[in-house]
């Protein structure tokens, strides 16, 4: 290693840390491959950096033509190798948008990132919750009179008698009123709202003086509904156009990034992010942007602490990327950093309680199974219906947390019509695949049941001549978790209450994910059924129906305009009609 050290270039490049097994278990940027490479043998390290160099006993190198080449590659090598001290960014969470649509008669609606290519529309956002959105969206549709059914009725409804809808689908409502609707609500949800409070003020007045008290007060609580959901929006520069701020706090083994979102200079919100596995702060920062925007969309600038590497953002992202010096910017990422760390105490105290109890809760089931390592543990589970539909399900959790990129899902053979045949199928597929593409085993195999489900997992590694700890989580009468099975049928009583608490949260998230992959199974089983018997719907049509529409209740809320899109018209009443008949 001494000598390898010493042959390293002074070049921008990437690096892949090796264990004694030649997995690679980190990969890092440097710009100069030689300095940054050697600080993890000529430096004292605490935490992850710590335990990360202990494992380290070989490297390899790659030289880059520029430290924005080094990221980019990086970032490549992550996503193929996925090493062990690479955490992973990407968070399942997705932030709630307003879109209002450019139908010919408006709405507003609330979506999640991930689908707003499919609508068409103004999009606002993102907002911290749904609860926040729903709030702004429910506010606006009280006081403007926009369309609030999916589909126009054939009356008006409700909504029309209390005010809140124009009557769309019986009246006549000119553009010029609809556009005015549409001015108004932009310039709210762009965080301008002091005209409406205005507009309602004056009205609470008129109404006051007209001894209309109770009029009055609904303009009254209308206004202080305004402030307290609205006015949160901080105007906090005159810069007119959208960029997000990343701020950073860092502490001890804790790196805290607080992420605002300005609008037309008005902050419209923000969110904190906690990452207590990372390696290279500078790495992690950087990760944490571009991974990012792979959900959100890119704003016209981003603004970020002054860090190595932040050069190659800009060429990734394609956006310009801007270290602001002085100036309402400066303030604003001054903002973003003073959050990040007093949003980020209390949750830093929380996570590092919760991973003191994670690691004891590991230790103890490590005593218990006399296992020196417990990193990796895969959990099955099976479902049916009346022994129909079967389906397996796979779970992954690394240091008792679940990694979902390693969920994996089974569709077992119809002529299964047992849980231990099931089990015994996808036990054998799991591992027999893991063995031909050499991939990860995990540290601990856990089976629901006790003594019969040990038995059929046994049975399947050892044909496949594999020796991997296993055990079982045994139910009592009351269908609760209340025992470990041990691979040699000895039963133990979960003592320790931290311990049963996590195995219960695996067992109950292993038959989550069984139960929906099932439904969706038999829905899909169902409705292929179904449309067998229907007159001009063939294995082709049937194809296309299965894919748009997972479930009959799904066909039977589309129009015959939404049918008609995927299959002809007449085919389209046939298919309405006998799903009417035949409820």
């Amino acid at each position: 290693m001494k000598e390898k050290l010493k042959l390293l270039p002074d070049k921008p490049g990437c690096y892949l840390m090796k264990n004694k097994d030649g997995v690679i278990i980190y990969v890092g940027k440097a710009k100069n491959l030689k300095r940054r490479v050697n600080s993890y043998f000529n430096k004292i390290h605490t935490g992850k950096t710590k335990v990360l160099v202990s494992q380290i006993t070989d490297f390899e190198y790659m030289i880059t033509n520029s430290e924005t080449e080094s990221l980019i590659l990086e970032i490549n090598l992550i996503k193929r190798y996925n090493p062990k001290y690479n955490i992973l960014l990407k968070d399942d969470k997705t932030y709630p948008y307003i879109v209002l649509t450019n139908d010919k008669y408006p709405s507003l609606k609330i979506i999640r990132s991930k689908s707003r290519k499919k609508i068409k529309g103004k999009v606002f956002g993102p907002f911290p919750g749904v609860y926040s959105a729903k709030n702004t969206v429910n506010l606006i549709n009280r006081i403007y009179p926009l369309k609030k059914c999916e589909k126009l009725k054939k009356k008006v409804c409700l909504y029309y008698h209390i005010g809140e809808c124009l009557g769309y689908c019986e009246k006549e409502i000119s553009n010029a009123q609809i556009d005015e609707m549409i001015t108004d609500i932009t310039k709210i949800l762009n965080g301008d709202y002091k005209f409406l409070t205005k507009e309602l003020e004056e009205k609470m007045n008129i109404a006051s003086q007209n001894l209309e008290y109770e009029k009055a007060l609904e303009f009254k609580n209308l206004i202080s509904d305004i402030e307290n959901t609205i006015s949160k929006q901080i105007i906090v520069s005159n810069i007119k156009y959208n960029f997000d701020v990343f701020g950073f706090y860092e502490k001890e083994n804790f790196l805290a990034i607080e992420t605002v979102f300005i609008r037309d200079g008005v902050v419209i919100g923000q969110m904190n992010k906690i990452i207590t596995d990372y390696v290279d702060k500078n790495d992690t920062y950087l990760r944490y942007i571009i991974d990012f925007y792979d959900k959100f969309p890119l704003p016209k600038k981003i603004i970020t602490n002054d860090i190595e590497g932040i050069d190659g953002l800009e060429n990734i992202l394609s956006v310009p990327v801007q270290v602001p010096q002085k100036g309402d910017i400066k303030k604003i990422l001054n903002m973003a950093n003073v959050n990040a760390e007093v949003s980020s105490k209390e949750k830093i105290e929380r996570i590092r309680k919760d991973d003191n109890i994670r690691m004891e809760s590991i230790n103890e089931l490590k005593n218990i199974l006399g296992l020196n390592k417990l990193e990796r543990i895969e959990l099955f589970d099976n479902s049916h219906l009346f022994g129909t539909y079967y389906v397996g399900a796979m779970v992954v959790f690394k240091d008792f947390l679940p990694d979902k990129n390693e969920y994996r899902k089974y569709k077992i053979d119809a002529k299964t019509k047992d849980d231990l045949t099931a089990m015994k199928e996808v036990i054998y597929r799991r591992y027999q695949k893991a063995l031909v593409e050499k991939t990860v085993l995990p540290d601990l195999i856990i089976v629901d049941g006790g003594i019969l489900q040990i038995n059929a997992t046994k049975e399947i590694l050892n044909s496949l001549k594999l020796d991997i700890p296993l055990i079982g989580l045994k139910k009592d009468k009351s269908h609760k978790t209340s025992k470990l099975v041990l691979e040699n049928l000895m039963e133990i009583d979960i003592k320790n209450k931290n311990l049963f608490v996590y195995l219960y949260k695996m067992q109950e998230e292993v038959h989550r994910f069984a139960i929906t992959y099932h439904r969706n199974i038999k829905n899909k089983g169902m409705l292929r059924s179904v449309l067998e018997d229907v007159p001009g719907i063939g294995e082709k049509r049937r194809k296309i129906l299965l894919k748009k529409y997972t479930s009959l209740n799904k066909i039977k809320s589309a129009s015959i305009d939404e049918l008609a899109e995927v299959i002809p018209r007449e085919v389209a009443e046939s298919l309405l009609k006998f799903l009417k008949e035949n409820d």
